[in-house]
């Protein structure tokens, strides 16, 4: 018996081992082609015909939609910063969605909104609408009050409202750059193809100085946990998420700041009110209705810094936050698990689907399965030296070069955070990420594929430190 357990654990480390050399090749060249696909968008960006789309009446009318639930200390932030964005044609629609706190009675005193009866048509179900908001002398905004739903029936409820051919999803903790609405729109009008979504990069915005819904000042946040999610965000949209746009392979778009084509979110059935990341499932909705139905498209992903978003700032926060992205990645996954290994939906159906599938939802259990028997075999004298320290060249710095790798790539093209100490405190984070931040992360995502083979799919509320803190910078 104890002859078979150690041929088995064996077994296992060399199996940790191939499968930690594969995803580090797939995320070498994802960041091979990111930075080719980066510094070219840099060099062409200069030619951009955004300056003309700014200003041109052809372009299409958007419809920003902002889902919110007791938001009451953020909500006027998030608000004013959807109307001062530079477009030449858009309408800002607030889901108040059953909010029990003071949400609605904010937006009615700020903008001296009255109740009015319009024409609303269900087109996708949602919960009831109880009333619509309006005040004529600020034409670009209404807000819809309606019995609570959750994000994705929020989201649905304002795509049966809006008048325009597009939509943006907004999160009502997050504050928007002035022109990240035509830098979305872009690539939609140059494309060749139909663009039926595009998104963005998302930053952090903790730490960052906001004054009447625009980012005053960047700068680091002082909270360790806040600066580890600068980083990861730093890789995941600087190199991961633009390495799959360049094989219309994108499975992820933030629902923080996304826009998408209304008729074809329509058709293919909107927001899944019963999945935890809604904006996930409804990425991998699209791709497999226009397969199916044989439909040009393209799903878009732009390098530029577009949106500031909160992140959590303590670990119960955090926990609650991954562990509910992980099980909406798990839901999401098999909610369309025909995708899996069928040549009829192409490279994504043979490469894409089954990556996310292996190394995405699989991942972190194999990960944290890999440190346990590594390190008791090693100490057991069961695994050579050797074969100990390949381990943690592949599992941990292989992971410092790839998050400092991130933190370079922003500073060779974006340089948000302008400030030489900003780079060394982020490289420096970038080091400390790989030894207790990743494998916690890794932890938490394994707990929610615990939960959810248990049954318990509920959506674990996150509560963020920054609604006071987003009050004391506007005055």
């Amino acid at each position: 018996m104890r002859a078979w357990l150690v041929s088995w654990v064996i077994g296992f480390n060399y199996f940790v081992g191939v499968y930690y050399v594969i995803v580090n090749l797939v995320y070498t060249l994802l960041l091979g082609t990111s930075l080719w696909v980066i510094l070219r968008y840099i060099k062409r960006i200069r030619y951009s015909a955004i300056k003309d789309f700014t200003s041109s009446p052809e372009i299409p009318p958007v419809s920003v939609l902002i889902a919110a639930h007791n938001e009451e200390g953020v909500i006027l932030q998030s608000v004013n910063s959807a109307l001062s964005l530079n477009y030449p044609f858009f309408e800002v629609i607030v889901i108040n969605d059953g909010s029990t706190d003071k949400t609605l009675e904010r937006l009615i005193t700020a903008y001296g909104l009255k109740k009015v009866d319009i024409v609303y048509r269900a087109v996708i179900k949602t919960n009831r609408v109880k009333g619509f908001y309006y005040n004529s002398e600020t034409p670009s905004l209404r807000v819809i009050d309606k019995e609570k739903g959750g994000k994705a029936d929020a989201l649905n409820c304002g795509i049966n409202a809006c008048k325009s051919p597009y939509f943006c999803s907004a999160d009502a903790d997050s504050v928007l750059e002035s022109d990240s609405l035509i830098r979305l729109m872009t690539p939609v009008m140059e494309s060749g193809v139909p663009v039926v979504a595009c998104g963005g990069v998302v930053r952090v915005l903790n730490g960052n100085k906001v004054r009447n819904g625009i980012v005053k000042e960047i700068d680091l946040p002082q909270s360790s946990l806040a600066l580890f999610q600068i980083v990861e965000y730093l890789r995941a949209f600087l190199f991961g998420r633009v390495g799959w746009d360049t094989m219309n392979a994108i499975l992820i778009l933030s629902g923080t700041f996304s826009l998408f084509n209304k008729t074809a979110v329509t058709e293919a059935g909107g927001f899944d009110v019963k999945n935890v990341t809604e904006d996930m499932e409804l990425i991998l909705k699209l791709h497999k209705y226009h397969t199916i139905h044989k439909k040009p498209y393209r799903i878009k992903f732009i390098s530029d810094p577009i949106c500031w978003s909160e992140v959590p700032e303590n670990f119960k926060m955090l926990g609650r936050q991954r562990r509910r992205w992980h099980m909406g990645l798990i839901q999401s996954i098999l909610q369309h698990k025909s995708l899996l290994f069928n040549p009829r939906y192409g490279k994504l159906g043979m490469l894409v689907f089954p990556y996310y599938l292996f190394f995405e939802v699989l991942g972190p259990l194999i990960e944290v399965l890999g440190y346990i028997t590594v390190f008791i075999s090693f100490s057991l004298g069961i695994v050579s030296s050797e074969f100990f320290f390949l381990f943690l060249t592949l599992a941990i710095f292989y992971g410092v070069f790839l998050s400092t790798t991130g933190v370079f790539l922003e500073e060779l093209t974006y340089r948000r955070y302008p400030k030489w100490s900003h780079l060394f405190s982020l490289l420096t984070y970038g080091v400390l990420e790989n030894f207790g931040y990743r494998q916690l992360n890794c932890l938490w995502r394994s707990q929610a594929m615990l939960l959810f083979l248990l049954g318990k799919r509920k959506w674990e509320h996150v509560e963020y430190k920054g609604t006071s803190l987003m009050r004391r910078q506007t005055t």
